[in-house]
């Protein structure tokens, strides 16, 4: 794993070492730069594969040059597939092999996560490039015909001072999270997952190519049987394991919660190496799985660590832990998965998560009524009944109580609006409230999105399940757990989200997803042969954390002072009066939700003061 960076026909002066130390964090044991024609390449190095010299970048080959982040778990397999030879065991070295001999088409055989910058010498061609998923970050800044690119937005913004884009920014608090390629400034955007960018350094043009796509995969519908379905599933989970087990020099572990995402990849990972290294959060104040979690360590004899969280220094990290990002945030679970990472990271460098199963397979609750009811395609007189009847009953405070799932599927089963129906029955931040921000319209690319996918010839559920890949996946959960473990060297890696996985599931009919009103039905059915019985029907919890109660009480002050200062960014972009309203607990939403808004708001105006103050 590592850090890039790299500019071209770009004017300005560099200050180098500045690079070098924001990029310290992703790749603390190697620093290396090299220019060539327009073009300047650097990049800091985590070894986890070859850790010999013969790894060290930008790799230069037979008239190629390359950075790269991330991990080809296949490429010795690729290597032996055509026919590559190479004294070095370097996957960076088969990427230069594998584009030497069939150029970008070799991206359709990577297994792996990756973000790269590639240069052909000789017709004079960058290539920037994606993974399947998005796993690993690459923004890019573009003017005229000046780009510089990046695996962290703040050094990027450091480095090119753009100007801040407030219509970004009200789609960030309408959403809860940037969209796809949108990022709080103006010229620079996030190249797409299963994209890549081919720049003409000759003819100064430029083109960017879709390789993956993944809603074909919604299109094929798999004709196998259950027991079928069940052994192919345990044999393309077995094998993404152990790819990513054994593509690694250095030892590799797990993060292990009570869920079965997670308990399917330790119980798999454990049967194929020694005693696996397993971590489990423990949150005082909630749900606590570490019980769960320890049936299944126990079970396959993992060497186990239970991390209590007390949070007793969340006052003085929680600014460093928001601006990290380099872009406003407002996931509140990026707090536990920073302190996790970092105590996973005292013990090794490579960690595996169950990151994808859930938008692959089905695993949140609301998705029970969309594999039943098209709410994308709503009637008058179902909206019309739903938002009467979620306008008489009372609000709904308990988290994770039925009477909550019913009142905000009664919600989102109001609207007619397709985006309003998907950041309803996701993020559920501003839906409503729509007439107090400033900057109109909102959700331009989304509602695009969205718009485009209603009308594919899939089902509701499918629908939903590739929105929030596209969406919620993509733009917010792979970015936090990357941010959380990279900002202390840690590498994550994710098995449900390998090539031959994302194949695979989407085709699945939606009874292998939900079954009646059990989610991830199929993944259920495997755990049964790897996991105690208590853990095949426990609900989807992720960290929960009691947000509440921090916005309420530890995390006031800092947040009034911050909301309530006579300067602030938000006052352009939603009024200002409706922020104070919601401070004064004088806007009729929920408890969790008012708390929710106004940690999103903190976020924004957090990643505000640390770039107005961190200027080279």
């Amino acid at each position: 794993m590592c850090g890039i960076f790299g500019t071209l026909n770009y004017p300005f002066p560099i200050n180098e070492q500045l690079i070098f130390d924001g990029l310290a964090h992703r790749g603390p044991d190697e620093q290396g730069s090299q220019s060539v024609d327009q073009l300047v390449l650097y990049h800091t190095r985590l070894a986890i594969q070859d850790l010999s010299l013969t790894g060290r970048q930008p790799m230069e080959y037979n008239g190629l040059l390359l950075i790269f982040n991330g991990e080809i778990y296949n490429h010795l397999e690729l290597r032996e597939k055509h026919g590559l030879e190479a004294s070095s065991t370097s996957d960076t070295r088969t990427i230069l092999m594998m584009f030497e001999k069939m150029g970008m088409k070799m991206l359709e055989e990577f297994d792996g996560m990756f973000a790269f910058a590639l240069y052909d010498l000789k017709n004079r061609k960058l290539y920037l490039a994606r993974d399947r998923a998005g796993k690993k970050p690459l923004y890019i800044y573009r003017k005229d015909n000046h780009y510089v690119f990046s695996s962290e937005l703040s050094i990027l913004a450091r480095i090119t001072k753009p100007e801040i884009d407030q219509q970004a920014l009200a789609d960030y608090l309408y959403l809860g999270y940037h969209y796809r390629a949108s990022t709080p400034y103006l010229n620079i955007s996030e190249l797409e997952n299963g994209h890549y960018l081919e720049i003409d350094t000759q003819q100064q043009s430029q083109q960017e190519v879709v390789w993956f796509k993944m809603e074909a995969g919604y299109q094929k519908i798999s004709k196998l049987n259950q027991q079928e379905t069940l052994l192919q599933l345990e044999d393309l989970l077995t094998t993404a394991v152990s790819r990513r087990l054994h593509s690694s020099d250095l030892p590799v572990g797990s993060f292990l919660s009570g869920g079965i995402d997670s308990g399917l990849v330790t119980a798999i990972a454990a049967k194929q190496v020694g005693q696996l290294h397993t971590f489990t959060v423990r949150v005082p104040g909630s749900y606590d799985e570490s019980a769960l979690a320890a049936q299944v360590a126990q079970k396959y004899d993992t060497n186990h660590t239970v991390v209590d969280l007390d949070f007793s220094n969340l006052k003085n990290d929680i600014e460093h832990i928001i601006s990290a990002h380099g872009e406003p945030n407002c996931d509140n679970s990026a707090i536990p998965g920073y302190y996790v990472a970092k105590a996973a990271k005292a013990q090794l460098s490579v960690v595996l998560n169950g990151d994808g199963a859930d938008e692959l397979f089905g695993g949140y609750r609301r998705y029970v009524p969309f594999r039943h009811i098209d709410f994308f395609k709503p009637n008058n007189i179902t909206s019309i009944s739903a938002k009467i009847l979620s306008g008489i009953l009372p609000i709904a405070n308990e988290k994770q109580s039925y009477y909550t799932y019913i009142y905000r599927l009664l919600k989102f089963a109001s609207y007619t609006d397709v985006l309003k129906i998907y950041c309803s029955a996701s993020s559920d931040l501003f839906v409503g409230f729509e007439d107090m921000f400033i900057r109109q319209p909102l959700m331009k690319a989304i509602t695009t999105d969205l718009q485009t996918i209603n009308k594919l010839h899939i089902t509701p559920l499918n629908k939903l399940l590739l929105m929030d890949f596209q969406s919620l996946l993509f733009s917010r959960l792979l970015p936090k757990m990357d941010i959380a473990t990279m900002a202390h060297s840690l590498e994550g890696r994710s098995p449900f989200l390998s090539k031959e996985l994302l194949e695979f599931a989407p085709g699945l009919p939606d009874q292998f997803k939900i079954n009646q009103v059990t989610t991830k039905y199929i993944l259920r059915e495997l755990a049964r042969k790897y996991l105690p019985d208590q853990l095949l029907h426990q609900p989807k919890r992720g960290f929960e954390i009691p947000l509440r109660k921090w916005v309420d009480e530890e995390l006031n002050p800092i947040i009034r002072d911050y909301l309530m200062a006579k300067s602030t960014l938000y006052a352009k972009i939603i009024k200002r009066s409706f922020v104070e309203a919601l401070l004064a607990r004088k806007i009729n939403v929920s408890d969790e939700r008012r708390a929710k808004m106004l940690f999103c708001i903190f976020g924004m105006e957090v990643w505000y003061s640390k770039i107005m103050t961190s200027a080279p």
